[in-house]
């Protein structure tokens, strides 16, 4: 299990859009990706999951794998995060 803190920039942070963008990134490893905010962990492959942590532009949050290619999908994860979901 391997895990990093990132802070979302983009403007809307995740809802919508660049929520969807997430969870599909997500849906693209075999490990299980969680994200972590205010000690709340949700799955990463939920859009109910992600829209119920409510994370706006700012928040700090966790992204937590755990699988096969768990270093690969932290790193992909919180890659999508710091290109703003090319906004």
């Amino acid at each position: 299990m391997i895990y990093r803190d990132v802070v979302v920039q983009n403007q809307v942070g995740l809802y919508a859009r660049p929520a969807t963008f997430f969870i599909q990134k997500a849906n693209e490893f075999k490990a299980s990706v969680w994200v972590e905010k205010d000690e709340r962990k949700v799955n990463a492959k939920s859009l109910l999951g992600i829209l119920s942590l409510g994370i706006s532009k700012g928040t700090r949050i966790t992204i937590i794998a755990d699988g096969a290619d768990e270093e690969d999908a932290v790193n992909a994860m919180v890659e999508l995060i710091n290109s703003n979901f090319a906004e």
